[in-house]
């Protein structure tokens, strides 16, 4: 995948939260486009070491429901661990994976925040802004804002809000199972972004596409993949 240089990373924590807030203005909402059917996953760990970043992207056929294309990168962790602030540090390893995919992919889903961040760009946005594609947020846990608890059935969701704005969707994937916050990333709604985690979901509590992108980054962790050779399921 070809991706356009969108800015170059900043090295100290004022530099990123100026890059945040001048970039925060660039974020799109707006509906879907129709016909989503190859959705990426996007996921990452770090190295035994705490050096190296080591992220996953897997392209998954919604229509099929199956693993179309993965891809692993290992890059040096360069931005310091900054509540935040956590796409400086991991956003260059996600983006290193995906110029390995060959495959047409036409939506992201992350296992990051979206909107639902104090600035209102997660990482899930900033991937977003450097694709030029739709993302959209499923985190397993809150970074900011309030809510009510949505009930147990799945599909059940309620509103997530910060500041008196709504940043996001709390959203049950499975009955009895802890929910996710759904956020908006960038050329998305948060309809949108309900509706395409769970299409994208099946028996899991994680849409299939970032569950898979979680396994991969696992299995690389473990050494059980020679990274650079990773990339056809």
């Amino acid at each position: 995948m070809k991706i356009r240089t969108l800015h170059r990373w900043p090295r100290s924590t004022r530099a990123a939260i100026a890059l945040q807030e001048r970039l925060a203005g660039t974020v799109r909402l707006c509906k879907l486009p129709r016909g989503i059917r190859f959705v990426a996953g996007a996921d990452v760990a770090f190295a035994r070491d705490g050096q190296s970043v080591l992220a996953g992207v897997v392209v998954y056929d919604l229509q099929m429901g199956t693993r179309i294309e993965q891809a692993v990168s290992r890059t040096p962790a360069r931005f310091p661990y900054v509540p935040g602030l956590l796409s400086f540090r991991e956003l260059p390893g996600v983006l290193a994976a995906f110029r390995k995919v060959q495959h047409p992919v036409d939506a992201v889903l992350c296992d990051a925040q979206g909107l639902a961040h104090p600035r209102r760009i997660g990482l899930a946005c900033h991937l977003g802004l450097w694709l030029e594609l739709s993302t959209v947020g499923c985190a397993k846990s809150r970074l900011c804002g309030d809510h009510d608890g949505p009930a147990v059935e799945k599909g059940s969701q309620c509103v997530l809000s910060h500041a008196d704005e709504r940043v996001g969707t709390v959203l049950r994937t499975r009955t009895n199972v802890k929910p996710l916050y759904v956020s908006p990333g960038h050329m998305c709604d948060f309809a949108g972004a309900v509706r395409l985690t769970l299409v994208a979901t099946t028996r899991f509590r994680l849409p299939e596409p970032t569950r898979l992108a979680h396994q991969l980054v696992t299995r690389a962790r473990q050494g059980l993949l020679e990274i650079d050779d990773v990339r056809n399921a």
